[in-house]
């Protein structure tokens, strides 16, 4: 494994982290970092022997937190704000169909795998049980339990 990115470098994290339980004066939930925040790499550490781990400090929060590659983008990237990140639970606010066959039916939930900056307006892989879709905001939303403030539940 070759880190992609190396001590010194200013990076910017993509979505918002929080506590999974293991940061020191917070509980599991806590907003640590938001999303667009940048900081420098100050380490690079493995976990379970597949995962890079990049220590990056957070000047602004004066916090160092361990942070994932599909986490992070280079901070001379331009960065295009979204309203979902890697990772996030969303359900599809349609059906969705590819030639007329339905993949996902309005609510199922799916799980975005990657948010597409490059492409504009900006798109979504997102998992939807064994299927990847490729999809616009206006095709998903966030489940109804999520404990949003910011974001529009649908």
């Amino acid at each position: 494994m070759k880190p992609e990115y190396e001590y010194g470098e200013v990076v910017r994290v993509v979505r918002n982290i929080r506590d999974d339980g293991t940061f020191p004066g917070k509980q599991r939930g806590d907003l640590i970092v938001r999303k667009g925040s940048t900081g420098y790499v100050r380490d690079v550490g493995v976990f379970l022997q597949d995962q890079l781990i990049y220590q990056v400090h957070f000047i602004d929060e004066d916090l160092i937190v361990g942070c994932r590659s599909q986490e992070l983008i280079s901070a001379d990237e331009p960065w295009v704000e979204s309203e979902f990140e890697f990772g996030d639970w969303i359900r599809a606010a349609n059906h969705l169909a590819i030639k007329g066959e339905i993949i996902a039916e309005a609510g199922t939930e799916g799980q975005v795998m990657s948010v597409r900056r490059d492409l504009d307006p900006i798109l979504y892989e997102v998992l939807f049980r064994d299927r990847m879709l490729l999809v616009p905001a206006s095709a998903i939303c966030w489940p109804p339990e999520a404990e949003r403030t910011e974001e529009a539940i649908c």
